[in-house]
């Protein structure tokens, strides 16, 4: 409306919402198979440890074998897990609502964003999300022909994680003091070097809504195909995890079977 221009920015806008609504539901891929296959493993391994392999421990106890040393630790488990197990879910059930009502702080909502930020390839395409976000956002709102004074304060509300907000914020003071807006983008390390460099190029060129535009794009190509391969590896990973503790299970009671042949029964 301020720009005469309100067409072009709602199909600028229709674009924008569309790539955030992809990058979300790609991320939501990416985390929900080893959500679901983490619980099934548990549930797996709590039912075997505490029901399956007392009920051979049993056996082998009335015929007089010394149970294996690693037969002997699941049955510990089993045996704290029998004891506790009510005051262990519970603690858990405490630890879970505490830390949910630290999250909603604004020290715990930047904790959290801040590790999810190292964590090991998921954390690379956090931020490559989280810097394409700000980058359509920033180009959106320039092309429309407001002032990055107006801009900066759209941006940081726009954005999801606390830490780049925080950074945005000092960028936007920085840049009021009439530093422009690549050089205090320098000085933060969330700034990735693509991004700087292109914001130093449109600032010079004045083609900023243009540069921000590639960079975006650029970010969501490598954030597309990282998260395609990330959700590749997802699968075997799990499937190597949850093969290696019912194997363990199963070696315990194997183990316990050999015992068994070695004392003479």
């Amino acid at each position: 409306e301020q720009s005469g221009n309100l067409e072009a920015t709602l199909k600028q806008l229709a674009d924008y919402m569309e790539k955030e609504q992809t990058n979300s539901r790609n991320l939501k891929n990416a985390l929900r198979l080893p959500a679901i296959t983490a619980v099934i493993a548990v549930i797996v391994g709590c039912v075997l440890v505490v029901f399956a392999l007392p009920a051979f421990a049993d056996l082998y106890t009335s015929l007089g074998v010394e149970l294996p040393t690693i037969t002997r630790v699941f049955l510990s488990i089993a045996g704290f897990l029998k004891l506790y197990a009510v005051w262990a879910i519970l603690a858990v059930v405490m630890f879970s609502v505490a830390g949910y009502f630290y999250l909603k702080t604004p020290e715990g909502k930047y904790r959290l964003d801040r590790f999810q930020l190292t964590i090991p390839l998921l954390g690379r395409v956090i931020h490559l999300n989280e810097l394409a976000r700000a980058c359509r956002c920033m180009s959106l709102l320039y092309g429309s022909g407001l002032p990055l004074t107006e801009i900066m304060p759209m941006v940081v509300k726009s954005t999801t994680n606390a830490v780049l907000a925080k950074a945005l914020v000092a960028v936007q003071g920085e840049m009021v003091k009439g530093e422009g807006l690549s050089k205090p983008m320098s000085r933060h390390t969330i700034f990735m070097p693509m991004m700087v460099q292109m914001v130093k190029v449109g600032e010079e060129t004045g083609n900023l809504d243009e540069t921000l535009l590639s960079v975006a794009k650029s970010y969501e190509t490598e954030a597309e195909d990282r998260t395609k391969s990330l959700v590749a590896m997802i699968q075997p990973t799990m499937t190597l995890i949850i093969g290696s503790v019912i194997g363990l299970i199963a070696l315990s009671l194997t183990s316990a079977m050999y015992s068994i042949y070695g004392q003479g029964f």
